[in-house]
């Protein structure tokens, strides 16, 4: 399979972030992404403006982030070609960007901060639907500032890439919960916007810079086919239907590249002759040889069923044998922090 890695939950000048889409995606390309997708909020004046594109070898997709009338329930969209009002219900634009053919994923679900009173948590709580593809199971931006004291203010806006540690667990039990009743996708998002912001009442420094993000929470995605790096209508629309698709399917995993590049990194399934990747369902639970293979010598390997740990194993590699339905997904700690995180491979369920 043909990996690609990318950034996704990106605002520009379109809403409140504060860089030009022409100097994001050159960002981009400069670290190395396949892809970035774009997230403003509530507007695709991006998309109609034609930014929409290449950036050297990067591609530029364009979403947005929709909330609702009290500003809660944030959601990213991917593949529509308009936006929704912020005045009807969570369930119903999640329900009509299904319908009109888009990708949804809730974004940073469980935000709960009540120390920053000019920037409140948006949580999610529109459970009440099943028209979701997927979670924003890690946020760099949500987790920085819900971490975020008077104590250590400084030391996290001096290095904001150390502070990040890992996703929420009442997220990933939640994300674990889902999946024993149908497919719910995980993807990692940046939440850029490369604030500016006053410091010491004299000195302006630029929250989380584009470029600094970009190395950071990122989601590889796994196609079946190479994408192709040409500037047409044609092959724009192609890739982007490749990536959508992968992201729908739960083909991906979540990782934190900051501590070590996880390209390379795979968890599949082998069962009655056939192979299975991450998003897959095997119906048949009789014996499921589950693999692991990573891209360094050594890591803390997690096997996981249902929301628990069931086994661990420290070695560039690993294999389990399992004879039980449930979902399953692999996380991988590198020198005692968190890394990369599967998508679930769901069996008999």
């Amino acid at each position: 399979m043909f990996e690609y890695l990318g950034a996704i939950h990106i605002h520009s000048i379109y809403s409140d972030g504060s860089g030009e889409v022409p100097q994001i995606a050159k960002y981009a390309d400069e670290v190395g992404l396949d892809f970035i997708i774009l997230t403003d909020h509530n507007t695709l004046r991006a998309l109609d403006e034609g930014y929409e594109q290449w950036y050297g070898n990067t591609l530029c997709l364009i979403g947005c982030e929709i909330n609702d009338k009290e500003n809660k329930n944030h959601y990213l969209a991917f593949g529509i070609d308009k936006t929704y009002s912020t005045r009807i219900s969570a369930k119903e634009y999640v329900r009509r960007i299904k319908e009109d053919g888009g990708v949804g994923f809730i974004a940073h679900p469980h935000e709960k901060r009540k120390h920053m009173a000019e920037h409140p948590p948006y949580p999610w709580v529109e459970w009440d639907t099943d028209d979701f593809d997927g979670i924003e199971i890690w946020n760099h931006m949500s987790e920085w500032m819900e971490n975020l004291t008077e104590e250590n203010k400084y030391q996290a806006f001096l290095h904001p890439l150390r502070t990040i540690a890992a996703p929420q667990d009442i997220t990933l039990q939640k994300w674990d919960e889902l999946n024993l009743n149908r497919k719910v996708v995980g993807i990692g998002g940046v939440d850029a916007h490369a604030h500016k912001y006053n410091l010491l009442g004299f000195l302006e420094v630029e929250i989380f810079p584009y470029k600094v993000l970009f190395k950071s929470i990122r989601t590889h995605i796994l196609l079946d086919e190479e994408l192709e790096r040409k500037q047409s209508e044609e092959n724009i629309a192609k890739s982007k239907q490749l990536i959508y698709r992968a992201l729908a399917d739960g083909k991906s995993f979540i990782a934190n590249d900051y501590h070590a590049d996880s390209t390379g990194f795979r968890f599949f399934a082998e069962a009655d002759g056939k192979m299975y990747q991450m998003g897959d369902l095997i119906e048949n639970n009789q014996k499921i040889r589950f693999k692991v293979l990573l891209p360094v010598p050594e890591a803390e390997i997690r096997f996981i069923k249902d929301g628990k740990v069931i086994a661990t194993h420290i070695d560039k590699s690993a294999e389990f044998i399992v004879t039980e339905k449930g979902a399953y997904r692999v996380e991988v700690y590198i020198h005692k922090k968190a890394w990369i995180y599967s998508n679930h491979i769901r069996v008999g369920l």
